[in-house]
């Protein structure tokens, strides 16, 4: 499968200008955990996992060699997204949110990229992630990224209906 290479329009292009994507801070806990409460509980969707993860970043996330990133708009943040560490060079794509406001202006690319760069960079073999059937705009968008479906095995996620995957075998990024 060839690698994605992602095209934005050029008003999209300028839209993306806008915003500034930053590594996770503590002192954004709160927004980052505030987005992602905001679709999950539009979509009725939260989990116990969801909780745990959102209550402590630094511990789920962070410190098993996962990354988070933020999209700021000025000082407020209006987005955000993660790689989260599963062993053996595979690493699941989560917590991706962009409040309402700025949906549409193609910061979910910019997020996606930034992870997917990341996990190059880690020499990731795979990116997976979970989804749910409802989110029919978010699985569009990982679909043109290059993620395929893949059986739904050994969830974290009840809600979880939707398992998809996308291979990086001899695509590690440099810097």
């Amino acid at each position: 499968m060839r690698r994605f290479t992602p095209y934005l329009a050029a008003s999209t292009e300028r839209n993306c200008r806008m915003f500034e994507i930053i590594d996770y801070l503590p002192q954004y806990h709160e927004d980052f955990k505030r987005l992602n409460m905001e679709w999950l509980e539009q979509y009725q969707l939260v989990e116990e996992y969801d909780l745990e993860v959102l209550a402590d970043p630094q511990k789920k996330i962070l410190d098993g060699g996962g990354h988070v990133y933020l999209a700021k708009y000025g000082d407020v943040i209006v987005g955000s997204a993660g790689i989260i560490n599963e062993g053996n060079g595979v690493f699941e794509l989560a917590k991706m949110a962009v409040a309402p406001a700025y949906r549409g202006k193609g910061l979910s690319r910019l997020l996606i990229e930034k992870c997917l760069h990341k996990a190059r960079q880690l020499q990731a073999k795979s990116v997976m992630l979970y989804s749910n059937s409802q989110l029919k705009t978010a699985i569009s968008l990982y679909e043109k990224y290059g993620f395929n479906h893949i059986p739904n095995i050994d969830s974290p996620l009840v809600t979880a209906d939707v398992k998809m995957e996308l291979s990086l075998e001899g695509e590690a990024d440099s810097d």
